[in-house]
Formats: structure tokens, C-alpha cells, sequence
């Protein structure tokens, strides 16, 4: 059978929990190629990649790049009809991949089932709030979704290439959103594959609720609006956004989350103006690209 799909692995000090997703990928019923781009891990993670039965291709990168900046580079190096994004610390089910090919049909990407170590579902794609907030959906009944999960997705490469790639300078989070948003706005379908598990130890390298955590999600959030949303929701959320952060020194009671916190609301704003020609001038590229308007997905998919 005929290689389709590269399996795209990236990690950074992964050396806790990579060999299981090795293994998992070794197991799988379908023939892959196995590409793992070490973020320069500096925790024996170079070792252990060097020293398992499965062989795997490695790029090993100078600097961290984050998820976002090694799947942009990954691009570069796949020749398969299939791009198939996979967390360092994801095990999925032998089936896996057979699933997302034999199930992705004449669509652009693929979710998968990523759930817990105790089988609750953790997610079966990304979805939109009205305020554009993308968030993991749990419900069986939600389906299609407007968004595939990073952690395992599988998307068509040419595909990917033709709607501008990966957004490398997100570094960590929204960069599956922003992409299936893109795909979204160039007319393509997102389908979720529930038979294609994975068990997924949740932010085993990102610590999920940490200030790095809410500082990439607040700013790649508007970021993402600001490259994909309708022109008025963008600036609405940056104005609702700049608006809080000023009243901050007013308010009393004010939560204790990181995503509240005078400094890092005014790092996020700080960093979204100092990107926002580029983002500005993506924007512009990604409405040549489209033949749906922002308003039309905007609609359906924030209205559900």
C-alpha cells in the first residue's frame, strides 16, 4: 500500500512521554512516514528519538519555535497527499491513521477523537463562540465542527500550502483554528473522524492555566480575528479587549486568572500592535485566497 500520509511529531522536552506516542505510531495499521521536529530539547529527548525501533526522521531545530513554528517548518519537508498533525504526548489507537484516511473523504482536514487517560472525550474539534473564543467540543451531537484539534488532525497538503500554511509566529495555540478558518473561508470541509482515538495526556509541555498559556491564547485569539474575521467583529473584540485592560487599575475584585493581569493584557496588546502590519497585509492574501465571505462563516458557525 502506497505511503499517504507523513505523521508530523513535534516535541520539546518530550523525554517523558514521547516514547509512548513512538510506540503508538509503530503499532499503526497504515504505513506512514514519521516526522519529528525537535524544538531543541535539551532534556535527553535527542537520545531517546536516536535509539527507538521506529526510526523516525528527525529535524532538529536551533531554537524553540513552538507548535506553530515547527508545523510551518514541517510543511516544507512533507511530500504526501497527507499532513497529519500529532502531539509528542498522544498515543493514538492502532487504527488511527486508517481511520483518518478511509473517513476524510473529499474533505480539506480531519479531526480526531483525542480523549483522557480514563476515556472521557477531551475533544472532537474546536468550535466558536460569538465573541470568537475557539474551544474544544465534547458533544457527540456537535458534529460537524467548524475546526479540527491540532493535537491530531490529518490535512490535505496541497491543500494547506494553497490556503498559506501555518501561521509560524503564533508559536503555541490557535494555530488549528486559524488554519481550518482559512480552509473555511476557501470553501473547504472539516469532518471529525470519532472512530480515530487518542488517548492525550493534556499540556504535559505547556502547562495549561500558566501566564505563557494565557498570554499566547489572548493574543493569537486576536490575531486570529484580525486575519480571518469579519472586519467589524475583529475590531470590536481588539476594542472590547484594550477597553478592559485599561479599566483594570479601576476595578475592584478583580479576578486572579493570569489573562487579568495588568502586565501581561498590556504584553498581548503590545504584541498584536507590533504584528498587526503583517497581519494586516495576511489578511489581505487570505481574502484573494477565499471564496466564501467572512461574514457567511462568521454566521454559521458562531450561530450554532
Amino acid at each position: 500500500m502506497p505511503i499517504r500520509s507523513t505523521v508530523v511529531v513535534v516535541t520539546w522536552r518530550g523525554a517523558a512521554h514521547i516514547t509512548a506516542c513512538l510506540d503508538a505510531l509503530a503499532a499503526q495499521t497504515r504505513p506512514h512516514r514519521l516526522l519529528v521536529i525537535d524544538n531543541a530539547s535539551d532534556d535527553g529527548t535527542a537520545h531517546l528519538l536516536a535509539r527507538h525501533p521506529s526510526a523516525p526522521e528527525v529535524v532538529r531545530l536551533s531554537r524553540n519555535t513552538g507548535y506553530a513554528g515547527a508545523t510551518a517548518h514541517a510543511l516544507s519537508e512533507v511530500d504526501t497527499e497527507f499532513t497529519v498533525w500529532l502531539n509528542d504526548d498522544a498515543a493514538p489507537a492502532p487504527d488511527w491513521l486508517a481511520e483518518l484516511e478511509d473517513h476524510v473523504g473529499d474533505a480539506a482536514a480531519a479531526a480526531s477523537r483525542l480523549e483522557y487517560a480514563d476515556g472521557q472525550v477531551q475533544s472532537l474539534g474546536v468550535n466558536l463562540t460569538p465573541d470568537g473564543h475557539g474551544y474544544d467540543t465534547a458533544e457527540t451531537t456537535q458534529t460537524p465542527v467548524f475546526a479540527f484539534c491540532g493535537g491530531a488532525a490529518l490535512i490535505r497538503t496541497a491543500t494547506l500550502r494553497e490556503v498559506g500554511g501555518v501561521p509560524a509566529d503564533f508559536f503555541c495555540y490557535y494555530e488549528d483554528t486559524d488554519t481550518a478558518w482559512r480552509l473555511r473561508l476557501a470553501g473547504h470541509d472539516i469532518v471529525t473522524v470519532p472512530t480515530a482515538r487518542v488517548t492525550h495526556r493534556h499540556g504535559a509541555s505547556t502547562q495549561p492555566g500558566s501566564e505563557s498559556f494565557h498570554r499566547w491564547n489572548e493574543r493569537n485569539r486576536l490575531l486570529t480575528l484580525l486575519r480571518c474575521a469579519p472586519a467589524g467583529i475583529a475590531a470590536r473584540e481588539l476594542a472590547r479587549f484594550t477597553a478592559i485592560t485599561a479599566l483594570l487599575p479601576l476595578k475592584r475584585n478583580v479576578p486572579e486568572a493570569p489573562n487579568f493581569r495588568l502586565g501581561l493584557r498590556c504584553r498581548v496588546l503590545g504584541e498584536v500592535i507590533l504584528r498587526l502590519p503583517a497581519t494586516l497585509a495576511a489578511r489581505k492574501s487570505i481574502t484573494r485566497r477565499s471564496t466564501v465571505g467572512r461574514g457567511a462563516v462568521w454566521a454559521a458557525w458562531t450561530s450554532r
